[in-house]
């Protein structure tokens, strides 16, 4: 059972990499999607065997107090913040906590995943450096959804709101309606994903053998070439830096 985030599910990639590794390793992966969070805290209960998760600091803490074995990076993609075409606010550009500090004076309306998703944690960690610790209240179009990542980007369509997603879930996401994407190329979007093997220490029910063939073979030349190969409209979305 692999815990992971909703935007590895709802991008594809998992469509893409598991039938990959199951011809490999004859071992089939069960993915449980939710936020990084929640997915870390199923590691901690020992409801997963392993998690492939996008939280650096939360994934260290994870393996520092004991849950997990080892925490490998994997690959990265970047976050981007979408909004209407026409963009009301002004936010069009690069710099991600200008864009933020110029929406939280705007009337505009802004989608926030609002569920403990590594997604979430670093929109808080840019409203933080925009200088604004809460944003629904500074910021009264501000609505959190409690969702996943698809979800909140259907939301977002529908109400012509701002959002801020995974460039993979964007990139295969078929309902824009008229979003596009107005940020990005900050050095700070930069989204990193990493995979960890639940400590059998902790949970010795854990299937640590068949969650560590999959760890290894998510770092090895194939599985990168495999996260690699992986587009839509001939666009990568995932970039492997294992080895990096």
């Amino acid at each position: 059972v692999m815990s992971s985030t909703t935007s590895t599910e709802q991008s594809g990639l998992f469509a893409h990499l598991l039938p990959a590794f199951k011809k490999t390793s004859g071992i089939e992966v069960r993915v449980v999607a939710l936020g990084t969070g929640q997915a870390l805290d199923m590691g901690r209960r020992g409801d997963a065997d392993i998690l492939f998760v996008h939280d650096q600091a939360a994934e260290e803490k994870f393996v520092a107090d004991g849950f997990g074995i080892e925490r490998k990076p994997v690959m990265y993609n970047d976050f981007v913040i979408v909004g209407p075409k026409s963009d009301p606010a002004g936010i069009k550009g690069k710099d991600v906590v200008e864009a933020l500090k110029t929406l939280s004076t705007s009337n505009a309306a802004f989608i926030s995943r609002g569920d403990k998703s590594g997604t979430h944690a670093a929109e808080l960690r840019f409203w933080k450096a925009a200088g604004i610790d809460n944003p629904a209240e500074a910021m009264k179009g501000y609505k959190s959804c409690g969702c996943g990542m698809g979800p909140a980007l259907n939301i977002a369509a529908s109400s012509n709101a701002y959002l801020m997603t995974d460039r993979g879930t964007w990139l295969s996401f078929k309902n824009r309606a008229d979003l596009g994407i107005l940020v990005e190329g900050d050095k700070r979007l930069f989204n990193q994903y990493g995979v960890i093997v639940v400590n059998p220490a902790k949970h010795p029910h854990v299937k640590k053998a068949e969650a560590q063939a999959f760890a290894d073979w998510v770092v090895s030349p194939a599985g990168q070439s495999t996260i690699a190969a992986y587009k839509v409209n001939g666009e990568q979305l995932f970039f492997p830096n294992a080895q990096k």
